[in-house]
């Protein structure tokens, strides 16, 4: 047998209660195993840990990584891209391609980036169903980690007429159908029923989640509470992803709670939360200020809800984003360009680009109030690293948003760089609050592996993934986190003192069948025949081309 030895490093890996303890990892065929009895015919590589730091590899829940909507970033800014990045380490034309970076990288650089971070498995956020084609084959091409995606059901005819019809049973069919079909991972909704009245009127929007959406005799309350409650009927290990209504609207935050009062005692993810804590709604700007305190008090009474942040970094970016209303509102506000596409029956997009300066009022304050929800939720397992890459910047953030909370002075000398009047607006300034490394492996790792219902991912324990990241200590905390001492994906070392030596092939996850009976199946083929323009045989994807898919 061979195996592979991290030896004498120390182990952070929250999920097995292993706190900053030097611990052996032992590997074999891609997995983490139990110190062996070694034989004489056993290979070992050892690899040296002594004084470093040992994390299971990062897991980014919430990014948007593929798809028509990423592509459309690209092509909406070519002034980012003015010549090609080769890699350093371009060892073979055929499996390192070169790529450019600007706030979408391409897919190759997007995997040569999360890899270069410590970073083996990624979530693309937002994906229409009737996409998911496009996104399965651009998984495809994106080296060295898992993915999967979220698939956006929220205002998905289908649904929201079974939730209409008070059909529990029809619901649960088509989402555990749906799901299937299209290879994705776990059910999203964005601003419930407020896509559908964009997509009915240009100024169309669902602000009050108990206002009845048109010609479906539903409220986003009802689709909120119906989809969760199905999903963990269903069991889904990712049961459900929650972009509120009023997303960006002064005076937010109180749409935000009555989504968390919604979901009752079911299990369910508030995504880029930073984005749905504003109070104020004035006609002055500066009546804006964070309701974190608040928002922050209820997620800690209640362990059934998670966050990720959604943190907003200073710097050009672009926004994209599922929620087509939410396009249109940020381009009346910048002025830049702007792009919005509705897919039928099922969903909207609005991309558009945006630079956030710490001079900038509004921006200064998305910024604190995103490291307020991080210093606030108690209990790190509940809150996620998150920048909603590459909505409130890139996830190559990632290393300065770990400085800023671990290290409080770090942290007031950057909010001393920032638009003032943000002091009387927010308390980040009172929070003395620093993470661990304890706190980081979780909400980089292990809680966004729990979160997500993933077994073989975010711990360092037998049976998990050989997905394995070890960083030199570094007092800069930026600095250690930015350029790993090796990454290991699968077992395979990928980055060896610190430089990419290898480019492996990820796995894509997806659900498998929640095998809905066959009258079900084809009363919703029926429907999508008469009402698609797409024939239900080329709906979704044929297992023989998922060329990487693990189902689970």
């Amino acid at each position: 047998m061979d195996y592979v030895r991290i030896a004498g490093g120390t182990v952070y890996d929250p999920a097995n209660r292993i706190d900053g303890q030097p611990h052996d990892i032992w590997i074999a065929n891609g997995k983490i195993v139990r110190a062996p009895e070694l034989e004489a015919d056993d290979v070992v590589r050892t690899i040296d840990a002594v004084g470093m730091v040992v994390m299971p590899g990062g897991v980014d829940m919430h990014c948007h990584i593929a798809g028509p909507k990423v592509n459309v970033g690209r092509k909406m800014q070519p002034e980012q891209y003015p010549g090609q990045e080769v890699e350093k380490r371009q060892l073979d034309r055929t499996i390192f391609h070169s790529g450019a970076m600007g706030s979408v990288p391409t897919i190759f650089t997007t995997g040569y980036k999360y890899i270069g971070l410590g970073y083996t498995t990624c979530f693309d956020a937002a994906i229409s169903p009737m996409a998911s084609r496009h996104v399965h084959h651009e998984f495809n091409h994106i080296p060295n980690v898992d993915t999967g995606f979220y698939a956006l059901i929220g205002n998905n005819h289908f649904a929201m007429q079974a939730i209409a019809e008070n059909d529990p049973a029809k619901l649960d069919a088509f989402q555990g159908w749906l799901l299937h079909k299209v290879g994705a991972y776990a059910p999203k909704i964005v601003n419930p029923g407020g896509v559908e009245l964009w997509k009915q009127k240009r100024t169309g929007n669902a602000t009050d989640l108990d206002q009845t959406i048109d010609g479906f005799n539903v409220t986003p309350r009802q689709i909120i509470e119906q989809i969760t409650r199905s999903s963990n009927r269903l069991g889904l290990p990712h049961p459900v992803h929650i972009h509120t209504n009023n997303l960006g609207v002064p005076g937010n935050w109180t749409t935000t709670l009555e989504t968390m009062k919604t979901l009752g005692e079911q299990t369910g993810h508030l995504t880029h939360i930073q984005f749905h804590s504003y109070g104020g709604g004035g006609v002055e700007e500066e009546s804006l200020c964070s309701k974190v305190a608040p928002l922050a008090e209820f997620v800690n009474a209640h362990p059934n809800i998670t966050v990720d942040v959604g943190q907003v970094m200073f710097g050009p970016t672009t926004s994209m984003t599922g929620d087509g209303p939410l396009g249109y509102f940020l381009q009346q506000i910048n002025g830049a360009k702007w792009y919005s596409s509705d897919t039928e029956l099922e969903s909207g997009c609005g991309v558009s680009p945006i630079d956030y300066k710490d001079k900038n009022f509004v921006h200064a304050l998305q910024w604190a109030i995103g490291l307020e929800w991080y210093l606030m939720v108690d209990d790190p397992w509940q809150v996620v690293m998150s920048t909603d890459h590459p909505n409130g910047g890139s996830f190559m953030a990632y290393p300065q948003i770990i400085r800023l909370l671990m290290d409080r002075q770090y942290r007031q000398e950057k909010l001393a760089t920032v638009n003032q009047k943000i002091l009387e607006h927010t308390s980040l300034a009172d929070l003395d609050r620093e993470y661990s490394l304890n706190d980081i492996a979780i909400i980089t790792r292990s809680g966004p592996a729990r979160i997500l219902g993933l077994a073989d991912k975010g711990h360092l324990g037998p049976g998990a993934d050989a997905d394995i990241t070890v960083y030199t200590p570094d007092a800069n905390y930026e600095t250690m986190f930015s350029v790993p001492r090796y990454v290991l994906k699968g077992g395979e070392l990928v980055v060896e003192d610190h430089e990419l030596r290898l480019v492996v092939t990820g796995k894509t996850l997806s659900l498998a069948s929640r095998n809905p009976d066959a009258e079900r199946v084809g009363e919703m083929e029926g429907w999508l025949e008469d009402n698609y323009s797409l024939k239900p045989a080329h709906y979704g994807i044929g297992e023989s081309e998922f060329a990487r898919v693990n189902r689970l």
